[in-house]
This record gives C-alpha cells, sequence and structure tokens, in this order.
C-alpha cells in the first residue's frame, strides 16, 4: 500500500558541516501508517518542503534511509521549488482552502486571472509529479491512499496510469456547498470534482462534508458522483499518547510557569481559566474569541481579577500577507484587552504565538473553560484534545461550524462564530458549571473523543476500501 501528502512523515536541516539532520513528524497519519505495520511493505510519497529537504532529495534520489524516517519507506519528491510555491501557496491555500473555508472577502475577490491560470498549471504538473511517483511505487493491485485538498487531481491522474490500483483520497478540510463551490472558474470545478472521482473511495470528516461533496457533484457534473463510494471517518484523538505525553517532565515545567504568569485571584485562590489553542489560521477565528473575552470582561465586572485568557496563537503560512496581517492584529488585540482591563498584578490574557507542544498540554491540563469557535473547521482536534489532558475537567464552548461539533454536541455549549456577544455569553455561562459537573462532563467529552484514534482512523479507510472495491466486483 501507499500514502501520497504533500508533507512527509521527516523533514531535514542542513547543518553547518555538510551533514544533515532528520526530524520525525508527528500527527494522526505517522500515528496511522505506523499501525499497518512492518509486514505491509507501506510506501509513503511526499514532496520536499524546503531547502534542507531538496538537499536530502539530491543526495538520496528522493529514497530516504530508513534510519531518518523511523523504519517507513518513504520516497520524497524534489519538484521544483516555483512549481511548488504556485500549487501550494497559489492555488491549495490561497484558493481551494479559501473556497473550503468560506473565507473570501466577496466584494473584492476571489479574481480567477491569468496570474491564477499560471498557478493551475503549476497545480497541475505537482499532482502529476505525484501520480507518476505512485504509478512507478505500486505494485499490481496495491491500495493508495491519497491525502487532501493539496492532491485533489491525483486520483484521476493515477487512474489514467494505474486501472489496476485501489485509490481513496480523504479531505481533511470541510467541502463548501454547491453556490459557493462553484464561485471556482466552471472547468476547474469540474476538474476538481473529475479527479477525486477518479478514486474508488472518497473519504470525509463528518456526513456534512460528504453531503456538501456529493451536493457538489450533483450541481457540476451530469452523472454526479459516477460509481465512486463516499464514506464518514471522524478522526479522533490519541487518548493513551496524550495521556502519557502531559505528565512528562518538561510539560510539568511549563505548567509551573503558566500557573505564575496566572497568579491567584484577591482571596488567594488560583484564577480561573479560559483555554485556547489554535494556528492563526484565519477560519480559526481568534479575533472573534479575543473580542468576545473583551465583551464578557465589559459584562461582567465581578470576573475581573478572577479569570485569565490562555491564547496560544502560532503563526501559520506567514509567507502569506494575509496571514501576516492577521497573527499582527491578533497580537494587537491582546495587548489591547490587557491595557483596558489589566492592573498591577493581574494580566487578562496570557499570549504566547512560539510554537511549543509541551505548553500546549500544559495548558490543556490547567483549562476550566476550552474556547473552540472556528468560522470553519473539518473537524478541529483541539476540541477534542483538551477534555482527554485536562486535569479537573473543563467546559468545552464550541463553534457549530467545527466539524466536531457533529460528534460533541450533547456536552459542549454551542456557540455562532460571527456572534461575539452570544460567545461572551456562553464564556460567562461555562465559567458558572459547577466542578462536579464539569467533571462528569469532561469524562463523557473525552470518551466521545477518543472513539477513532489515528491509528484505528487509518485502517478503517483502508479497510473500506478493500471492502468496497471487492463487493464492486462481486457486483
Amino acid at each position: 500500500m501507499l500514502v501520497a501528502s504533500n508533507r512527509g512523515p521527516v523533514s531535514y536541516t542542513v547543518l553547518g558541516d555538510g551533514s544533515m539532520r532528520a526530524k520525525r513528524g508527528g500527527g494522526g497519519l505517522v500515528s496511522g501508517l505506523s499501525a499497518i505495520g512492518p509486514d505491509a511493505d507501506a510506501v509513503w510519497v511526499c514532496a520536499a518542503l524546503g531547502d534542507g529537504d531538496r538537499v536530502a532529495v539530491e543526495r538520496t534520489g528522493g529514497r530516504l534511509p530508513s534510519e531518518d524516517t523511523g523504519g517507513q519507506r518513504v520516497r520524497m519528491l524534489g519538484i521544483a521549488p516555483e512549481v511548488h510555491a504556485a500549487a501550494y501557496n497559489g492555488i491549495a491555500n490561497s484558493v481551494l482552502w479559501f473556497v473550503h473555508h468560506m473565507l473570501y472577502q466577496i466584494p473584492l475577490e476571489p479574481v480567477f486571472d491569468a496570474e491564477f491560470r499560471q498557478q493551475w498549471a503549476a497545480y497541475e504538473e505537482y499532482n502529476a509529479a505525484f501520480a507518476r511517483a505512485l504509478a512507478e511505487e505500486a505494485a499490481e493491485g496495491a491500495a493508495v491512499l491519497v491525502q487532501d485538498y493539496h492532491l485533489a487531481l491525483v486520483p484521476g491522474m493515477l487512474r489514467e496510469l494505474r486501472p489496476d490500483l485501489l485509490i481513496g483520497h480523504f479531505s481533511h478540510t470541510p467541502w463548501a456547498p454547491p453556490e459557493y463551490f462553484r464561485m471556482l472558474p466552471d472547468d476547474i470545478a469540474e476538474q476538481v470534482l473529475r479527479g477525486m472521482l477518479g478514486a474508488d473511495r472518497l473519504g470525509f470528516l463528518t456526513g456534512r462534508w460528504a453531503a456538501a461533496f456529493t451536493a457538489c457533484c450533483e450541481a457540476v457534473l451530469p452523472d454526479g458522483t459516477g460509481g465512486t463510494r463516499i464514506g464518514v471517518h471522524g478522526l479522533g484523538a490519541d487518548g493513551d499518547f496524550l495521556r502519557e505525553r502531559a505528565h512528562r517532565e518538561d510539560v510539568d515545567e511549563r505548567l509551573a510557569v503558566l500557573r505564575g504568569q496566572i497568579g491567584t485571584d484577591p482571596e488567594g485562590r488560583p484564577r480561573r481559566t479560559i483555554v485556547r489553542v489554535d494556528r492563526t489560521e484565519l477560519s480559526k477565528n481568534i479575533i472573534r474569541g479575543l473580542l468576545a473575552y473583551r465583551q464578557f470582561l465589559a459584562d461582567h465586572p465581578e470576573w475581573h481579577e478572577r479569570v485569565v485568557h490562555i491564547a496560544f496563537a502560532y503563526p501559520s503560512r506567514q509567507d502569506l500577507a494575509v496571514y501576516r496581517d492577521y497573527t499582527a492584529e491578533v497580537s494587537r488585540l491582546a495587548a489591547e484587552v490587557n491595557s483596558t482591563y489589566g492592573s498591577l498584578g493581574w494580566t487578562p490574557v496570557v499570549l504566547h504565538v512560539e510554537d511549543d507542544f509541551a505548553r500546549s498540554l500544559a495548558a490543556y491540563r490547567l483549562a476550566d473553560v476550552a474556547l473552540v469557535n472556528p468560522v470553519r473547521d473539518g473537524m478541529n482536534l483541539v476540541a477534542k484534545e483538551v477534555p482527554v489532558v485536562s486535569d479537573e475537567g473543563c467546559v468545552l464552548v464550541l463553534s457549530r461550524e467545527a466539524g466536531a461539533y457533529e460528534e460533541l454536541a450533547d456536552e459542549v455549549i454551542a456557540v455562532n462564530p460571527y456572534d461575539v456577544t452570544g460567545t461572551a455569553a456562553a464564556l460567562h455561562t461555562a465559567l458558572g458549571v459547577a466542578p462536579e459537573q464539569r467533571a462528569e462532563g469532561t469524562k463523557r467529552l473525552a470518551a466521545a473523543a477518543t472513539a477513532l484514534p489515528p491509528a484505528k482512523w487509518f485502517l478503517d479507510q483502508l479497510s473500506a476500501l478493500r471492502s468496497d472495491t471487492n463487493d464492486d466486483r462481486l457486483a
């Protein structure tokens, strides 16, 4: 079997003496692929993302040494940097991501002009490079699992090259409704859908996103989804890993630092905490979250000196101007809240912008309330991770536009992510939940959040792909 994704399980840095340092990646795919075992003869195909990766490809021919990859067979593609940049930043992150997360400022964008067409040609070239590599690596009848919006055209391209293969594609994002998806030029919208429908089976995180894809096919294509099967696999948190990792020494150290930053209320008790952990990605809605916290402080002066908002906003996609501006606005607004409401012994917002997983886990453990308010999200694993790690139990304030809401709705305080006053009221309600009620709710949340951990999520997709294809052949 083969896995294809833009980002692979390892990245490289060239050191001063010319040697290479490999850094192993994390995440659901790495966990999932390791679950299939060493006898599966699996190959992971990925792209070189930086200069260090490209040097590694030059030195190895793209077939990475097993000591760097944890024993996994990895083929890294040395796609030209300008092609990767146009495909990744120009199309995947600035067009397809914006469409599926419905992020465009409609009076001004999108504009599909000649530059877009040039970038789209690069996206086609990028996808074709993956399809060729997969065709070369795959044994007769192998299963190929293609990941995400970066590689939407690969299934159709690969089907042309290797009709014998079992091809699956999984979307880790939401899927846009037809009226939004059809902002794409008609030929491009059709090309994206037909590219994905080259797969035997398509997977989505929720039934909502799967239904939106089907609706797009019915709106754009005369034959709808054709013979492609559609499945739903709601990726869950890796509970065993998180619980173990959250109690290592480095997390305990950061926990002590955070407690010092939070401080105590006028009665000498630890202040209550509202925690969020996000990348500064436009869809995560960090700015409206800060505005809601500011409104909460304005509406409820009784909470002054008694609560702290721990906001981790890790920079994302800083090579795009709109993301740099968004990150700067997050910092500006946090500073404004602290200037308006803070005192000598109380900092209302503790903002950290340097990515630190151990510190994130420490914040999870401290959380009385977790705020997860994306405007649109394929799943959102933070919503599932906090209840698993929380020491004393937390209340989850969750956007109804997060994919996780479909699974967790019965145990959360739901918010409309655009409604700042409504979110402020939800924060007040959440802080008022009794400790015993909070603890019981957290147990139920944690059970739901870990129902389909990464390894099982991955294996379920593989099993369904093989089962569906066998059913079709028998039919």
